[in-house]
């Protein structure tokens, strides 16, 4: 069944990202990235407490490659 938009206003859109808007077949991003971060990095919200002593972050990756796209065109 066809999708009915009404009016859509995007203010920004990263070089990475996908947008769609109605029917949509298979969604394919041509990026992918790897993200460490510590403890409580990604917490958003009013009044948080985030305690956090002793955090480190393991970064060290002993492979050489991780899941990719290579079948994205």
């Amino acid at each position: 069944m066809p999708a009915i938009v009404g009016a859509v206003q995007v203010i920004s859109i990263g070089s990475s990202s996908v947008f769609n808007i109605g029917d949509i077949y298979k969604v394919m991003p041509l990026s992918n990235a790897k993200t460490f971060s510590g403890a409580g990095s990604f917490n958003t919200g009013d009044g948080l407490d985030v305690v956090n002593y002793n955090s480190t972050t393991n970064t060290y990756d002993n492979d050489s490659v991780d899941q990719g796209n290579y079948f994205n065109a």
